[in-house]
């Protein structure tokens, strides 16, 4: 059979991912290491596949003359060296393999638990200097010791299964973990990270850095730790306030950190912790094994010699090409999906089991999979970023999370011709939002059981409080003190006069300062800011 595809192969990869090339007779591979920038470009368009470490540079360049590209794979998880927008542009899928140093991490991040908790590195130092220091390096066990976990995804997950065999009491906080999840991985289920941090003797980090993930650990979660407690990051620099670690050591509170990553890498000389006591450090290494790189390797071809032959995509980090039809019969409502989506992360509660997206009308005759993913994109991309979510990815990180996720066309009664309706169910608990389109403008319509309508995009302020006298000029008083024009306000209130709920459009972010005042206002029971 002729080979219908051809791979270049830009970076050094393991030879056994070079092999599960070669074992498809519809692939023909080359391998050309070391290529200038004018190399690439001058050869790149015979190619239907490119696979790439870091050291190849895929430009907007590169994809102009890319004329037959259909997928690049990258051996790694960092995506920097590629020009996604570009990639998007012409149509070609980008990948990565964020799970093949899944393993290689884990166990790093273990190692440097044990080599803190037992003082090895110190010991190692003592000794060669000459000294028998056993007195003032005495340790302490793992066994028993109540370890938090932030982040259960791969690695976190494999992090848990070696600290329980050591004997650990594991709590996790994730905010898509699963209370059913959480049980079969045997781990005790933290709603908030503070919670999760509370008493706890050792805490890892495996999240991405993000702004609402940067400084996860200052000052304030640190205390919540218990004294003595060992802090072990292999995720991102930045996690941790280094600064806020340092005179929380000096202190005397806590007992150690250790780091593979940094807010500045390489640290500078002056690194404040490098003069702590209690430490121990290494230049992020946490993927840099054999087997890891040997992973990566065979995971980055196997992915595109199968979406060559078969269309199969895997861990895709942009956008994917789609045909005209498709945008033009959904693409009026995926805007509207996408801020269902993220509205239903602000206001629903953490860890859901299921997100059920139904429709009713005109769209529910569509081809809805494409419009059910930007629901999921929204959501998840507003309250997680364990990756770049999108829509090829967004399904798999949700099943990786054991959140389920059903399509109906039973929508909730309105008086709209047609519906996008999304709930997060978790238990017997359902918060739902819905939207609309009216002519060519799109509305949402419902937020967690009041009608509304408002904009889908925007700064919102979402207060529910008590039906009464004076809550609405209350609000509007305590905005225009503050400077915060408002340029939209919707109402709804409960059929029995209860509660209500007004949902503020604003042209700019109200301080936090303004938010506790609204919050500590008698009969407001809830005020969320958002953005959409």
């Amino acid at each position: 059979m002729a080979s219908s595809y051809r791979v270049l192969v830009s970076d050094p990869i393991s030879e056994k991912g070079v092999d599960a090339l070669r074992a498809a007779p519809e692939i023909s591979v080359d391998v050309n290491t070391g290529l200038k920038p004018e190399e690439l470009i001058k050869i790149i368009g015979d190619y239907h596949g490119l696979i790439v470490r870091s050291e190849t540079k895929v430009t907007a360049d590169v994809f102009a003359a890319a004329k037959n590209l259909k997928a690049i794979g990258r051996a790694g998880v960092g995506v920097d060296n590629i020009d996604r927008s570009a990639a998007t542009d012409h149509g070609v899928v980008v990948m990565n393999t964020p799970s093949g140093n899944t393993i290689s991490t884990a166990e790093h991040a273990f190692a440097l638990m044990l080599s803190l908790a037992r003082n090895i590195g110190q010991a190692h130092c003592s000794m060669i200097a000459g000294r028998w220091d056993r007195k003032s390096l005495q340790g302490m066990e793992m066994c028993g010791k109540r370890l938090a976990i932030i982040g259960m995804g791969r690695i976190g997950t494999e992090f848990a299964k070696r600290a329980q065999a050591f004997g650990m009491v594991v709590v996790a906080f994730d905010p898509f973990l699963t209370a059913a999840r959480a049980q079969s991985l045997k781990v005790e289920l933290a709603e908030t990270a503070d919670l999760a941090l509370t008493g706890a003797d050792v805490v890892t980090l495996h999240i991405p850095l993000t702004p609402e993930t940067n400084h996860l650990l200052n000052a304030t979660r640190i205390a919540l730790l218990n004294p003595g407690a060992l802090i072990v990051n292999c995720a991102r620099g930045g996690l941790v306030d280094e600064a806020a670690a340092k005179t929380a050591m000096d202190a005397g509170h806590l007992g150690g950190i250790a780091l593979d990553v940094y807010e500045v890498e390489p640290p500078p000389a002056d690194f404040p912790l490098f003069s702590a006591k209690k430490c121990v450090f290494t230049p992020h290494l946490g993927a840099s094994t054999a087997e890891a790189q040997e992973n990566v390797g065979i995971e980055v071809a196997h992915q595109v010699k199968n979406f060559l032959t078969s269309g199969e995509i895997v861990n895709a980090v942009n956008m994917p090409n789609l045909d005209s039809r498709t945008l033009e019969s959904v693409g009026p409502y995926l805007d509207l999906a996408n801020s269902l989506g993220k509205l239903l992360s602000k206001i629903a509660p953490a860890q859901c089991d299921g997100i059920r997206v139904s429709y009713l009308g005109p769209v529910s005759e569509l081809d809805t999979e494409l419009i059910t993913r930007k629901v999921l994109t929204g959501y998840l991309s507003a309250a997680h970023n364990e990756a770049q979510v999108n829509l090829i990815n967004a399904p798999a990180i949700a099943k990786a999370h054991g959140i389920s996720v059903t399509e109906s066309t039973a929508a909730l009664a309105s008086n709209c011709t047609e519906l996008i309706e999304v709930s997060a169910i978790k238990g017997e608990e359902v918060c739902t939002v819905a939207g609309t389109i009216f002519g060519k403008s799109a509305r949402i319509v419902h937020i967690a059981g009041h009608y509304v309508e408002t904009n889908p995009t925007g700064r919102f302020l979402f207060v529910e409080n008590d039906d009464r006298p004076g809550i609405v000029g209350t609000l509007g008083t305590s905005l225009g003190s503050a400077s915060v024009n408002i340029a939209n306000m919707a109402l709804s209130r409960t059929s029995d006069r209860k509660r209500a709920v007004t949902v503020i459009e604003v042209d700019t972010e109200p301080t936090t300062q303004l938010l506790e005042q609204l919050r500590a206002t008698p009969g407001i029971i809830r005020v969320l800011s958002f953005e959409l």
